[in-house]
């Protein structure tokens, strides 16, 4: 973070900078974290590898507060620092945080502050962004965490940046990811920045795990939604867009039906999800092409017709876009996977070939129902930072291992 601040300060930071090398790791660990992304820097940057190549750090685990911390599964860990090795450390790495909705330690994040003012490299892995939001160490810059957290994010704190879509943002002295994997995604890009790609290539190879992934959050986004949204009255007007969505409408329709301005239901949209509606009411067009390639026999012309985008040209561009698949190569992997009786026209076992399935027109729902559904749907995909004019999809595919016809990673 930049500060206005006279020469004198600034000379002084400069200074107490130097004295801090990034090769010294100091990972803050509080009580209740997960022990996974907790042992992810201690796994990358604790064990000597120079044997294969990637040079050493020197890693101290600090203890963000008092007693033993305890893990999950019951686990208790001591750490053998306290918050005075952070003053030593020219990296900081906030691997969890236990809540997204309590507040850490006054101390810690104090002792976060003064890191970052002497020039130290904080990094805040999934939950670990919070940590650093509430030290103030995100104000006005871009983010991630998990997809999952990333609108309470959003809300919470909203000068920062948050996108969800990606796997880790690197803004210099302030880097984040998103949950778990992406932890070690960006440990290694850290290892890359500081010794290059052959450092980070051995050590990637010694973790048996790409170099590097490509792609982002999009293919693992799911549909929850926290709870309090559900209770807007904008949720009337998701519902609507939901049961409509074979038709051809655009946001201002949204708008009229809120009974607001552009402007108004946009900055209204914003401040509930985190997202703009426009790249919102794309993503659930998408997602729904994606249910029918998988449930229908539906040509891919068809599909784009019923999901209301304007030409298959279109479905084609976004759907490409959101999961680096053409519609009909999706269609061809994800029926390449299922089991032979389970596939729309497959053989039903008795020498017949069943029906096609496809998709009948839904019974009149219930208004409280339809805002449930309006509610889940507006989920954490919907937290998208969209200044660069990009698309989130929400995929509940993620579930099956990941999606069929996705890039692969390299």
């Amino acid at each position: 973070m930049s500060h206005d601040s006279t020469a004198a300060p600034d000379a002084a930071a400069r200074k107490l900078s130097g004295r801090r090398r990034k090769e010294i790791v100091a990972v803050l660990l509080f009580s209740g974290g997960p022990i996974f992304e907790s042992s992810i820097p201690l796994s990358v940057f604790g064990i000597d590898r120079q044997d294969a190549g990637v040079p050493r750090y020197r890693l101290l685990v600090a203890s963000g507060e008092e007693g033993p911390l305890r893990t999950t599964g019951g686990l208790e860990l001591t750490a053998p620092y306290g918050l005075e090795a952070i003053s030593r450390a020219g990296t900081v790495v906030v691997p969890a945080w236990r809540s997204i909705t309590s507040p850490p330690p006054e101390e810690a994040l104090d002792a976060l502050r003064r890191a970052h003012e002497e020039g130290a490299r904080i990094v805040g892995l999934c939950t670990g962004a919070f940590v650093l939001a509430a030290a103030g160490l995100l104000d006005g810059r871009p983010a991630t965490t998990h997809w999952m957290y990333a609108p309470t994010l959003a809300k919470r704190y909203p000068s920062v940046h948050v996108d969800p879509r990606e796997l880790f943002v690197d803004d210099g002295d302030v880097l984040t990811s998103a949950g778990t994997a992406a932890g070690i995604d960006l440990c290694l890009h850290i290892v890359r920045t500081d010794h290059g790609n052959e450092a980070a290539g051995a050590l990637a190879r010694r973790l048996v795990v790409p170099p590097r992934r490509s792609g982002g959050q999009e293919r693992y986004l799911d549909r929850s939604l926290p709870e309090e949204i559900g209770a807007d009255p904008l949720a009337e007007v998701v519902a609507w867009a939901l049961e409509h969505l074979h038709e051809q409408f655009d946001v201002e329709t949204l708008a009229a039906r809120a009974y607001m301005s552009r402007r108004t239901f946009d900055r209204r949209f914003r401040s509930l999800t985190g997202s703009a509606p426009l790249q919102w009411l794309i993503t659930q067009r998408v997602l729904q092409a994606q249910r029918l390639l998988e449930t229908s026999d539906y040509s891919v012309d068809e599909v784009a017709g019923r999901c209301g985008f304007r030409s298959p040209v279109a479905l084609r561009g976004h759907f490409r876009r959101q999961l680096g698949s053409s519609p009909a190569a999706y269609r061809a992997a994800y029926r390449a996977r299922r089991p032979q009786g389970d596939r729309p026209g497959d053989t039903d076992g008795t020498g017949g070939t069943t029906s096609p399935h496809v998709p009948q027109e839904a019974a009149p729902v219930p208004m409280q129902t339809r805002r449930t559904a309006a509610a889940s749907a507006l989920g954490p995909s919907a937290s998208v930072s969209t200044d660069n004019g990009k698309h989130v999809p929400e995929l509940y595919a993620a579930s099956r291992g990941g999606l069929p016809g996705q890039r692969s990673a390299h």
